[in-house]
């Protein structure tokens, strides 16, 4: 209860209500014989509306029953404060962790995705090369078929070649064998090659 009349004179201090007064207890060892007497503070004049924002707020010191309830309501809030730093460590750590595992499951997939693909384009290459030297064989084939055919066209030419040479010198030993005839008959062709 002290403790919320002194926040409202904390937030207020220039509110209608006069703040409590404030006691001033000093201890004294127990071997000194001289007591020392308690004197209160005077009291305090209500201050102006513009020296208001000026004062500063003096605690006053709590008797020794109410620290140890504040010494309790400490403890309470500071274990409660180490709680919630607990709890927020440990959602922090799962978050890390969760991200962590996003990251790594991502980049898992990636890697597969990036060895499918090379796999992929090897197996692609090796078949458009099977094809290419499929092509080069054919190409090859082709060629020599070619070659053949070229071969056996310039045999058939040479044989005809050979043909019409062996044809012209049959007829040429034909003429001549007719001329030697002729001469020796002394008679003439019958049939004259150029028109007369």
């Amino acid at each position: 209860m002290a403790e919320e009349e002194a926040k409202k004179v904390e937030a207020d201090p220039c509110s209608e209500a006069p703040p409590p007064p404030k006691e001033t207890v000093e201890a004294t060892p127990k071997d000194v014989t001289e007591e020392k007497s308690v004197i209160p503070p005077p009291p305090e004049e209500k201050p102006a509306a513009d020296e208001c924002k000026a004062l500063a707020v003096v605690e006053k010191p709590e008797p020794v029953e109410e620290k140890k309830l504040e010494g309790s309501i400490n403890r309470d809030a500071v274990l409660a404060r180490v709680a919630t730093e607990k709890r927020l460590s440990l959602i922090k750590a799962w978050e890390e962790s969760e991200k962590s595992k996003a990251d790594n499951k991502s980049q898992k997939k990636i890697s597969a995705i990036g060895a499918w693909e090379n796999s992929k384009k090897a197996s692609l290459e090796a078949e458009l090369k099977k094809i290419e030297e499929q092509l080069e064989n054919k190409k090859a084939e082709y060629v020599e078929k070619m070659k053949n055919k070229v071969a056996l066209v310039h045999k058939a030419a040479e044989e005809k070649r050979a043909m019409i040479e062996a044809k012209r010198g049959e007829d040429l030993l034909k003429a001549e064998e007719m001329a030697a005839k002729y001469r020796a008959t002394g008679t003439g062709p019958k049939k004259l090659l150029g028109c007369f």
